[in-house]
């Protein structure tokens, strides 16, 4: 009985130690730097991207309208570094958000 414990102990401890190791080590981050609302019909948003090498991701960055209505969306390929991206929108946006990065193994964006 007591191998039988130790034994489910031990891979109870693999498993918890593998989640935070790939929790904890993403394909892709990303965090917002700045925006500026150019225009009635277009914001600009400033977003820094940390890829591991070798690695390809998609980005999404929406921006709001003073009532919080989605008032533009667009998704890029980011390259490694600041990226500056430029957000078509329908009306006047007052903030602009940064959704995240995902990958082909990174399903919830960062």
């Amino acid at each position: 009985m007591t191998a039988l414990t130790v034994l489910l102990a031990a891979v109870f401890l693999s498993w918890v130690a593998w989640v935070a190791w790939s929790h904890g080590t993403p394909d892709a981050e990303s965090a917002m730097v700045g925006f500026d609302v150019a225009s009635d019909s277009s914001a600009t948003a400033q977003v820094d991207v940390q890829l591991e090498t070798g690695v390809e991701a998609t980005c999404k960055v929406r921006a709001f309208a003073e009532d919080h209505t989605i008032v533009g969306e667009v998704s890029f390929t980011p390259e490694e570094g600041r990226n500056e991206v430029t957000v078509r929108t329908e009306r006047r946006a007052n903030t602009v958000e940064l959704v995240g990065c995902v990958t082909s193994d990174q399903q919830r964006p960062r």
